[in-house]
Order: structure tokens, then C-alpha cells, then sequence
């Protein structure tokens, strides 16, 4: 393997290495110390005989002219293996949890290989996450991305270990597993996930990936795509149907960011590289059904927004490209509503698909229809008790303001162990609307009123 000692110059993250030979986009390399230290690198750009790298470790002690490189021919690679469920991975696949080396069956690219479009499969079998807001009126299906919304001090990191802990295909005992990939996150954090799977026994059909905060940003951009590299070998190699989390995306695109400043690149908005939306629907369009094969790639992306805005490039390219997005609210948290989910502006695209009769209930899309409208009507007539007072409601204005109540305290708040079936779902969401009178619920069919609506309630109320 050739060495060269023609190291031109370091700057921040960054090498210059000149009259490279045959060295390719992506390469790893290993940058040998004149201590003998090795250093892991990998090759951003190729101008000629010049080699742009970039390091993995931190650049102190590299000396100009008694450091060497060497350049391995290989892209980076995760050896993949069953053995891996149940394992905690730093956020380049080295074992984390004291646990033996992996033997890897293959070693993978962990760019992967895009799904062509034409062999996809149509994502329509219901996956239970136990969570009312999100089976009920944002439902998610196997094969679908659907990306959570945050923003900074709530409870994303509970939710997300809710949903890895209570997730699974129903009706079926087609094995199920979780990657969980979390990115630029705390010990304490990383601590309160890997505790967490512990805890409830998830971890055994769970791998982790985790990056931490003080890691260096190129690390933070290979740990998704091992994460997703993990969950295609699991998915089309062993037939799971696999669930990957990513945790929090808004660390990852400021390591792009960061990355793009250290190369000097021309910033696009906000300071992030023009080619961010391609670099996240490299990523997200890795999930997925293939045509021929049983298992399934479902992601939920978890993102917090940066001063709580929608419209900040992160989560405006994650909404081009995944299919719809769960919103958390800081007003419901203040609330003390657990999850803080606001139903109103979220939305499933594909939620169509994966309800109705043999997949959830019958009643499921008329109950979801009527749940949002009389929530949507609940909230106007709260913001007009605000302005004029109670006084100036009508007696179906006050019904519709504590229809608004109920729904957030006892279908959207069930706090982070309770874990829902759908049926106990669509049962709350019948007697939420058993409180508004029969007559008001117009986006139900009748054989689903006489089956399922309790006048008494309306009664009572």
C-alpha cells in the first residue's frame, strides 16, 4: 500500500495531501504519526494530484513532514451481522456496551445502494406505535417516513423512546426490530436511551448507534447511514420489519453546515450547503418495501426546529421529502399534555392507506374525520370564549370548547408508559364524541352511530 509523506497542509478538520495516485471521492485513508499513532481520514474532494481529506480525530500533533497517509481503496464500511440486535455502536460501528467485536456476515458500503422507484412496494399495513395521537389520527404505515417535529426543551427524546419501546406490525409474528440512531446528543441523553431500552426489554430486538456531542461532525455524518445500512440488511437480507429512529437531524445537517464552512463552499440558505436536500433524500428515501421481498424500512427522523420555525430550511426539506410530519406544541406542554402533540397540523399522507377494516376497525376513517373537526371547531370557540368572553357562545359553541378539553387530556395526553392498543384508541375517540350531540356528527355513517355512540354521555354532560 503506497505512503505518502507529501502532507501540504492542516487547517481545522481538514488536510491537503499533493501527487496523490488513483485515490478516489470518499476514500478512507490512515494518517500515521511519527509517534507511530494512527488516524482515520476520508477524501472530500480530488483536484488533479491533490486530495482534499478530512479527519476523523482531531488534528493536534499532525506533523507536515513525519506524518504519513495511506489510502485504503475502500469507501467506509459496516460489517453487518443478526448479532448486532441487542448492541450498543459508538456512531462509526464499534461496539460501546463491553460487548464482544461483531463477526460480520458482509461488510456493507454504508452509502447503500438507492431503491429504484420502480421496484417499490405501496406502504399500507398499520404499525401500532400505542400512542392515541399518532394511530388514531396520524397513523403510521409500514414502509413510510414520518418525521417528528420538535423544537428545543420538549420531550422528543421521550416520545422517541416511547415509540421504540411499544412499536409493532400487529397480527402478525413476523419478527420486528428498531435501529436507533441518535446524533450529537449528551451522556445523558445517550444514557437515558440506552437505560430506557434496558429497562423494558426493547433492547433485545434493538441496535443502537450512538454519537455523542464532543464526537467530531464527520462521525456525525456516517452514523444514519450505518444505522441505515444495519436496517437494509435487516430488512432485505432477513426479512424484519424494521423501524429506524434518527435522532436529531438538526445535529446532523449542522455538521454538514460545518463541514461545507471548513471547505469553503458558497453557504446556500441559512448558511447550509446547497446540496443539503439531496444529501437528506439520499438518506430518507433508504426506507422503504421492495417488490419480492417481506421486510420494510419505516423511519421516523426526529428533528428539532431552530427557534421553533417551521419554515428554517431543516424541516422545510424533511417536509418535501417524507410523507407528512407529527407536530409537538409548546403550548400543550406548558398544558402539562404528554406527548404535547398537536394533531391540527400534523399529518400522516398515508394514513389512508394503512386504516380501516382488517387493518384497524371500520370505523377508523369516519372517527378520524369527525375527531378532527369538532377538535378544530372545539379550539375556534375556545379563542372566541377568549376574546367576548362566555357569555357570547352559543350552548353548541361551550359543547364543541369542552369537547376541545376532553380530547386533549384524555386522548392526546396518556404520558409516555402507557401503551394504547388501537381499539382502546378508537374507543376514547367514541366517548369524546358522545359528548357533542348526535346530530352534530355528521362525518359518520349511521351503522357506525347506532353501533358505537352513547347518547348518555351527552346526557350526563
Amino acid at each position: 500500500m503506497k505512503e505518502y509523506r507529501t502532507i501540504q497542509e492542516v487547517a481545522g478538520p481538514l488536510m491537503l495531501v499533493r501527487d496523490v495516485e488513483n485515490v478516489t471521492y470518499d476514500e478512507l485513508g490512515e494518517i500515521e504519526l511519527a509517534n507511530g499513532e494512527t488516524r482515520r481520514c476520508k477524501v472530500l474532494e480530488i483536484d488533479g494530484s491533490n486530495a482534499l481529506v478530512q479527519l476523523f480525530e482531531n488534528s493536534t500533533g499532525i506533523n507536515l513532514s513525519n506524518s504519513k497517509v495511506r489510502f485504503l481503496g475502500r469507501s467506509m464500511q459496516l460489517g453487518v451481522s443478526e448479532d448486532m440486535l441487542g448492541r450498543v455502536f459508538d456512531g462509526l460501528g464499534n461496539p460501546i456496551d463491553d460487548g464482544p467485536e461483531i463477526l460480520p456476515e458482509e461488510r456493507r458500503d454504508i452509502n447503500g445502494l438507492p431503491m429504484n422507484p420502480a421496484a417499490r412496494s405501496y406502504p399500507q399495513e398499520f404499525i401500532q406505535t400505542g400512542i392515541s395521537a399518532i394511530d388514531g389520527l396520524n397513523t403510521l404505515v409500514r414502509g413510510q417516513k414520518l418525521p417528528i417535529f420538535s423544537a428545543s426543551g420538549l420531550p422528543h427524546a421521550q416520545l422517541a423512546a416511547q415509540i421504540a419501546r411499544q412499536a409493532k406490525v400487529r397480527g402478525t409474528d413476523e419478527p420486528f426490530a428498531v435501529v436507533f440512531a441518535a446524533m450529537g446528543i449528551t451522556f445523558e441523553e445517550s444514557n437515558f436511551f440506552v437505560e430506557s431500552f434496558r429497562e423494558t426489554g426493547a433492547i433485545d430486538r434493538a441496535v443502537l448507534f450512538i454519537n455523542l456531542a464532543n464526537d467530531p461532525a464527520v462521525e456525525r455524518i456516517a452514523t444514519p447511514r450505518m444505522a441505515l445500512t444495519a436496517a437494509e440488511y435487516l430488512a432485505f437480507e432477513k426479512n424484519m420489519h424494521v423501524l429506524v429512529i434518527l435522532t436529531d437531524i438538526t445535529n446532523y445537517a449542522d455538521a454538514l453546515r460545518e463541514i461545507s464552512a471548513a471547505r469553503k463552499e458558497v453557504p446556500g440558505r441559512r448558511g447550509y450547503p446547497g446540496y443539503m436536500y439531496t444529501d437528506l433524500a439520499q438518506m430518507y428515501e433508504r426506507a422503504g418495501r421492495q417488490m419480492g421481498k417481506s421486510g420494510s424500512i419505516t423511519m421516523i427522523p426526529i428533528l428539532t426546529m431552530p427557534e421553533d420555525d417551521k419554515t428554517h430550511p431543516i424541516p422545510d426539506l424533511t417536509g418535501y421529502i417524507t410523507e407528512g410530519q407529527i407536530i409537538l406544541s409548546r403550548e400543550l406542554y406548558r398544558k402539562g399534555i404528554m406527548p404535547p402533540i398537536d394533531v391540527l397540523p400534523s399529518l400522516s399522507r398515508l394514513k389512508d392507506k394503512g386504516i380501516g377494516e382488517g387493518k384497524t376497525r371500520a370505523d377508523h376513517s369516519n372517527t378520524l374525520n369527525q375527531l378532527f373537526s369538532a377538535y378544530a371547531q372545539g379550539k375556534d370557540a375556545k379563542e372566541l370564549m377568549t376574546i367576548l368572553g362566555e357569555a357570547a357562545l352559543s350552548d353548541t359553541d361551550l359543547i364543541y370548547a369542552k369537547f376541545a378539553d376532553e380530547f386533549e387530556k384524555r386522548y392526546v395526553s396518556q404520558g409516555y408508559q402507557t401503551d394504547r392498543s388501537i381499539e382502546e384508541t378508537l374507543d376514547i375517540g367514541w366517548q369524546l364524541l358522545s359528548i357533542i350531540p348526535r346530530s352534530e356528527l355528521k362525518r359518520i355513517d349511521d351503522k357506525f352511530l347506532d353501533l358505537y355512540y352513547d347518547p348518555t354521555v351527552a346526557e350526563k354532560e
